[in-house]
């Protein structure tokens, strides 16, 4: 019998990571799908109440589906969704949408519009995601853009802060792209490109350019190209 670990590795050399993780994250059966946007609410819950026993915390962009749903006594709504095979509880109605159900797009807009920072970019690609068909695809794409631009400011601070000393004999732009403040950025397919005069990242436009080619004659799209 082969061992786990070699297994694991035979796996990953066969298949790649991502093919590991696209059935990882296989959508459960058994409902409606639908997708965690707001992890302060997601406590899967044995009972349709607050104060019921955790079985779980759900992350942000964790795939459920719903079953059927539950009104508490102190107006809270719940639905029993199913995690997994092996995993089903109550979670608060907010925490998730689903592309099914009519209005959550406009929902999870709004949700985006309150968050800011690195939270608003992965709401905006959750959206993205799972609301193929919504008319508010172009001001996401446009939220989108325009938040990674703002952080690049940032980032470009913080990466020069952490490689002002012990740089290596490689070029000094390859630290930068190579800096580890972008990962998290890049695991949500948000790029940024650097400028080596001015040593700042810049976002590499890919949000306004799928907007300019998808819904050109909308008020976002004219937007977008001024911003390229």
């Amino acid at each position: 019998m082969i061992p786990h670990k070699l297994t694991l590795c035979l796996l990953l050399f066969l298949f790649g990571p991502n093919t590991i993780l696209a059935q990882q994250r296989k959508p459960p059966a058994g409902g409606r799908l639908a997708v965690v946007v707001d992890e302060r609410l997601a406590a899967l819950r044995a009972m349709p109440q607050l104060n019921s026993q955790l079985v779980r915390r759900l992350s942000r962009g964790r795939l459920v589906a719903i079953r059927s749903s539950k009104t508490s006594a102190d107006g809270i709504t719940f639905v029993l969704v199913n995690v997994s095979r092996r995993t089903h509880g109550w979670i608060q109605r907010e925490a998730v949408v689903s592309s099914s159900r009519a209005g959550d797009d406009r929902k999870l807009l709004t949700l985006i519009k309150r968050s800011d920072g690195f939270d608003r970019i992965v709401r905006a690609r959750i959206f993205l995601d799972h609301f193929a068909r919504s008319p508010f695809r172009p001001e996401v794409l446009l939220f989108l853009g325009d938040t990674a631009e703002d952080l690049a400011a940032k980032l470009s601070v913080d990466a020069a802060r952490r490689l002002k000393d012990g740089l290596g004999d490689a070029p000094e732009f390859s630290y930068y792209l190579n800096y580890t403040g972008l990962d998290r950025y890049n695991r949500q397919r948000v790029g940024f490109v650097f400028e080596k005069t001015t040593k700042r990242f810049h976002y590499d436009g890919a949000a306004w350019r799928e907007l300019i080619r998808h819904y050109p004659h909308s008020t976002a799209a004219l937007a977008a190209r001024k911003r390229l």
